[in-house]
């Protein structure tokens, strides 16, 4: 049920749901209860970083959700985070906090792509492991990942790979083997360096910067900063038809525009920013040149405007009736009181300034996340609310264009080839790693013992950046590949073969085979009877020979080998006339040649016989494929230009990466 669910997941949603890992014999009434009460606890304990917080297209929520089918009641929601990958991992931490502040509670977290989690950390799961049998087995609980295991031969708990269990049976194993039901360590680590750096990274991902905007939209902006990103997003997604209404500009004139300081996310201004846009002449909006300082600051004010006039003119003006307050709301005074135990308001004093600020922050978190939607505005009603029920005053606004402060620097959009190729080294650290342990096992081979003399010789630090791009690790890690085992599902990296070699029965195949497809005899054509009264022929002349079968073995092979020795010679005589040899680099074994024939004694024409096999010999030397190998790989990255190729692939699948070519001939 759970994978035709998941189907049905829209692109660019995050679906979340928090259970309860035990409930003791409770009723429905008292488990509906706890998990609104938890709800409200969790959203109050995280409100302090969700205020601040911009999100691209919905925000976090969580509502009670009753039981239904196979699914026990919980709490949870579902956000569409559209084109900023950030706000999905943001939620992953929420819960990741949920679930360590009240252990009771188990979560499952999914995408249109299944267990989004086991792909962070697919390089480490057990083999057993895939989309087909990871459903309802991945939670996070206590604040780490866990995964229902397959029983073994070290302990018996778990569910066998080909049985999917209910959630009420995954959730009764998870609370009676906690410690067996924990992922890996490795698998652990993955996600938290994935989350790494919240709560902080909430601020390092914004971006400011100055625009140039109708006095309208500064209003509005400075007491719902959160409301630039439907502005945006509306601007980003335009028709022909939204452009209609920015022609004249009726909610947001041009002509009172001002000076001030927006807050985005980095997607928002990216967003922003990249898209290139010439406005209507009829609309107002001129840009002074692209040499003028403010340049860049009436552009991204005359793309945001557009957004906020495309937003407001798909609603009605709002009732004239004001809204009811949110104290009038039930569930507003248990939110404040969890609010206040949780330190939302920092130790400020009830009426201050900034203590105001913040329970207005609340509120609208509140209306947002908390309270049902059932009457909830769109953005476009709430920019036009903002309007009516806070008028702006011009001239206070042009006063504050002095006091803004520096807006940030939007280096971060341009990426160099070195930025680049050190985000796609910290993506594959672990392969890197691979890599330098298929070089350290390639120095130990006889043959390199002079590099590993040279190796002593440097520093530590050297050997480990030279590792993952030395030429012996080329060679070594193709032979490696190619004497490695794979399983019927294909070629794996030599660090992903199976430990043990593949087992293959062929009675147990043909008996399968025979059942499958049934054996009888009178099915076989005339083609299968003629082959077997050959092998009765065949099977009547071992038996008269069996006495000399022995000998015949042996003279067969010998035979064979001196065969397949004339065969290589008569190949090698063959190419020696063609060009063919001078695409490969020989070993030159020259010196060694002229070292052998100053020990032959001079003679008659049996030792001239012998000069002349060895000038043969000495004009068919022997490839070297180590050089070969090496000198084509090279060959094949130079001609790729820096951009994704055969060679490239190969050598990042066997965890081997070369810098750069920096010999521009």
């Amino acid at each position: 049920m759970d994978a035709l669910q998941r189907k049905g997941i829209r692109e660019d949603l995050v679906q979340y749901k928090l259970f309860l890992v035990q409930t003791d014999g409770s009723s429905s009434q008292q488990i509906e209860e706890r998990l609104k009460q938890l709800a409200e606890e969790i959203l109050a304990k995280v409100a302090q970083l969700l205020v601040q917080y911009i999100w691209q297209d919905q925000p976090f929520n969580l509502r009670y959700l009753p039981e239904k089918g196979d699914v026990p009641a919980h709490v949870g929601g579902s956000t569409h985070f559209g084109d900023n990958i950030e706000d999905e991992w943001f939620i992953v931490y929420l819960l990741q906090q949920a679930t360590e502040s009240f252990p009771e509670l188990a979560a499952r977290v999914e995408d249109s792509d299944g267990d989004f989690l086991l792909i962070e950390a697919a390089d480490y799961l057990p083999k057993w492991l895939n989309p087909e049998t990871s459903e309802n087995r991945v939670f996070i609980h206590r604040g780490e990942l866990h995964i229902l295991p397959c029983p073994s031969k070290s302990s018996s708990v778990g569910f066998s790979r080909d049985v999917v269990p209910s959630l009420v049976q995954a959730l009764a194993l998870l609370s009676a083997h906690p410690e067996a039901c924990q992922a890996s360590p490795k698998i652990r680590s993955v996600l938290k360096k994935r989350l790494q750096g919240y709560p902080e990274k909430i601020k390092s991902n914004l971006h400011q910067a100055r625009c140039f905007i109708p006095a309208g939209i500064a209003s509005v902006l400075a007491r719902r900063p959160d409301l630039v990103a439907p502005a945006v997003s509306a601007f980003y997604l335009r028709d022909p038809v939204d452009l209609h209404a920015c022609r004249g500009f009726r909610t947001f004139p041009p002509d009172t525009r001002v000076l001030t300081l927006v807050t985005f996310t980095r997607c928002l201004y990216a967003q922003l920013q990249q898209q290139q846009f010439t406005a209507d002449r009829r609309s107002g909006f001129d840009l002074p040149p692209r040499s003028h300082p403010a340049h860049k600051a009436h552009e991204l004010g005359m793309k945001l405007a557009h957004g906020f006039e495309i937003l407001c003119s798909k609603c009605r003006l709002p009732s004239s009736e004001p809204d009811a307050p949110v104290s009038c709301n039930p569930q507003w005074k248990s939110f404040l009181d969890s609010l206040k135990k949780n330190g939302y308001f920092r130790g400020q004093l009830e009426g201050s300034a900034f203590y105001k600020e913040l329970l207005r922050s609340a509120e609208i978190f509140f209306k947002q996340s908390v309270a049902p939607k059932s009457s909830s505005l769109s953005a476009g009603e709430e920019v036009l609310q903002l309007l009516h029920s806070h008028p702006f005053n011009l001239e206070e606004l042009k006063k504050l264009e002095s006091q803004l402060p520096q807006e940030d620097s939007d280096s971060w959009l341009d990426i160099t080839a070195q930025d680049l190729e050190q985000l796609l080294q910290e993506r594959s650290g672990r392969i890197a790693d691979v890599g330098s342990e298929s070089f350290s096992s390639a120095k130990q081979k006889p043959r390199a013992e002079d590099a590993a003399e040279d190796g002593k010789e440097a520093a530590e630090g050297t050997k480990t950046e030279e590792a993952s791009y030395s030429l012996v690790a080329v060679s070594q890690g193709m032979k490696d590949f190619l004497n490695a085992m794979s399983s019927h599902e294909g070629a794996e990296p030599p660090w992903g073969c199976p430990t043990q070699p593949f087992n293959f029965d062929p009675d147990s195949m043909a008996n399968a085979l025979d059942r499958l497809l049934g054996n009888k005899e009178e099915e076989l054509d005339s083609d299968d009877l003629d082959d077997d009264d050959d092998d009765d022929e065949e099977e009547e002349g071992v038996d008269e020979t069996e006495e000399g079968s022995s000998v015949h073995v042996d003279m067969t092979g010998t035979e064979t080998l001196d065969s397949l020795k004339r065969y290589m010679d008569q190949m090698d005589q063959e190419l020696k006339s063609t060009n063919v040899g001078q695409s490969f680099s020989q070993t030159n074994y020259k010196a060694g040649m002229d070292n052998g024939s100053s020990h032959s004694p001079p003679g008659d024409g049996l030792a001239a016989e012998d000069g002349g096999a060895e000038e043969t010999e000495e004009e068919i030397q022997p490839l070297d494929i180590d050089v070969n190998l090496v000198a084509n790989l090279l060959e094949s990255l130079s001609s790729q230009a820096g951009l994704a190729g055969p060679a490239s692939n190969l050598l990042q699948s066997l965890g081997i990466q070369l810098p750069p070519n920096s010999d521009p001939s």
